[in-house]
């Protein structure tokens, strides 16, 4: 790995944890419902994308399979939540 390559993964570690916390700040003071959904989304794609790029770092499979699950289930929480907001209830 090139040391400009090792250099721009770091520095893209960095700005997604900024991003997160970023998203961390909005979902704790975020005034509606709607907006803290929209940080928790945020939160889940930012830590997926953290895995992808430790994975790209170590060249491992673990952290690949480890951002999978992290979006499954980061999918399935926003489409509960969502369904939650409009109707009030999950499960029907």
């Amino acid at each position: 790995m090139t040391p400009l390559l090792l250099w721009a993964l770091k520095a893209a570690l960095f700005l997604l944890a900024v991003g997160m916390l970023c998203a961390l700040g909005r979902l704790l003071v975020g005034p509606t419902a709607q907006d803290r959904v929209m940080a928790l989304d945020c939160l889940y794609i930012n830590g997926m994308l953290m895995m992808l790029v430790l994975g790209i770092i170590y060249a491992s499979d673990v952290y690949f399979e480890a951002a999978l699950l992290i979006a499954l289930f980061g999918f399935v929480g926003s489409m509960a939540m969502a369904k939650f907001l409009l109707r009030g209830e999950v499960i029907e």
